[in-house]
């Protein structure tokens, strides 16, 4: 039996859209009503299409659905793998006013979105993310892309979907690792912008982490709660959306550094977060006992603490300097003024960022 939890919207004026959040939706929502033409083109992986794939095919009654089904993996996430999206469009002669479905997780949501947003000039696409860290992350605000083997995420376009379709059912399949990953982008929305959020997932860690369907739901919900706020007042990270980068930099490195899917993204953020919060404490902005609070969570999430064994402080200066937020070769860094307040700042003093390294590096 399919439920709706909650549902939001992403305020983006006549772009806006629906998140909507509950148990069995997928093969039970009709998805019919934001499609624009006749034609579908679902992208999938062959880890998600087994399980999904037959189900999601039947919320499109009326309509011409084909599928193409990628490998499964960040390493994938490349020109030659986005590639094979357009050949499928090609081949099965999708004109422009197809509607891409990413069914699967970040890597296949922002390869869809991306595939969208340039496939003759802009189609329509929909999130069904279902993962964890895609629930409350990368299918919300319309980030799309690939990797680049210099720089994470570094090829790209902002293209907002058309509904996000998160059915909690999902992850009851997802192995314990990609529910740690998806739990780092969690905990970041409470650090950032919400503390009472925080003080919530301290109480209901546990369950989070043991998969208990309430809890969540509720996590998702709030997650994607405040992205959605974010989104709506900064929608192309001029300024405000940038605070969603928390431990990025310091986890985009690591992912580079280690390969991509060695770790998997939440893990490298989860790591990140704990190096800038320490650098914050250095900074003299948060407390070393809020330094621990943090640590402390993140580590009940089931996330490590350090980067790789043979990264250096030197590897993640080199890796930090390609990062979207950095402008005209400033480094910008993403910290906490306190816990729940987050901002981006370019003056981080050089001798306290060093420190850091120092510490995680071995």
């Amino acid at each position: 039996m399919s439920e709706i939890f909650r549902e939001l919207t992403v305020d983006l004026g006549e772009r806006s859209y629906p998140i909507i959040i509950g148990s069995g939706l997928l093969g039970s929502t009709d998805l019919s009503p934001y499609v624009v033409g006749s034609q579908v083109m679902i992208v999938t992986n062959d880890t998600v299409a087994p399980l999904y794939l037959d189900k999601i095919r039947s919320s499109f009654p009326g309509k011409k659905v084909d599928t193409v089904v990628l490998p499964d993996g960040e390493k994938f996430k490349d020109w030659q793998t986005l590639n094979r999206i357009f050949d499928a469009l090609l081949e099965q002669r999708h004109s422009r006013k197809t509607t891409l479905v990413a069914l699967g997780g970040g890597v296949i949501g922002d390869m869809a979105g991306f595939a969208a947003a340039c496939y003759q000039r802009g189609v329509p696409f929909i999130q069904v993310p279902t993962t964890l860290l895609s629930q409350v992350d990368s299918s919300v605000g319309g980030k799309t892309g690939i990797n680049h083997p210099l720089g994470k995420n570094m090829i790209g376009a902002f293209h907002q979907p058309q509904v996000v379709l998160i059915d909690t059912d999902t992850l009851q399949t997802l192995p314990s690792r990609e529910v740690s990953a998806g739990l780092a982008e969690v905990i970041k929305y409470g650090l950032i912008r919400d503390v009472t959020f925080l003080d919530w997932l301290e109480s209901h860690m546990d369950a989070l982490v043991g998969l208990e369907a309430g809890s969540l739901a509720e996590a998702i919900y709030r997650s994607c709660a405040c992205k959605a706020d974010v989104v709506a007042l900064d929608e192309r990270e001029g300024g405000l959306r940038a605070i969603l980068n928390l431990g990025h930099t310091f986890g985009h490195a690591i992912e580079t550094f280690a390969g991509y899917g060695t770790w998997l993204h939440g893990e490298a953020v989860g790591t990140g977060m704990i190096m800038a919060a320490d650098l914050s404490a250095r900074e003299g902005m948060i407390s070393r006992e809020d330094y621990r609070r943090i640590t402390d969570l993140i580590l009940r999430a089931g996330l490590p603490e350090r980067p790789p064994e043979k990264m250096t402080p030197q590897d993640f200066m080199r890796l930090m300097a390609v990062d979207k937020k950095n402008v005209d070769g400033a480094l910008r860094l993403v910290l906490l003024r306190e816990v729940g307040d987050a901002f981006v700042t370019a003056d981080t003093d050089s001798g306290n960022l060093a420190e850091t390294l120092g510490a995680f590096c071995h």
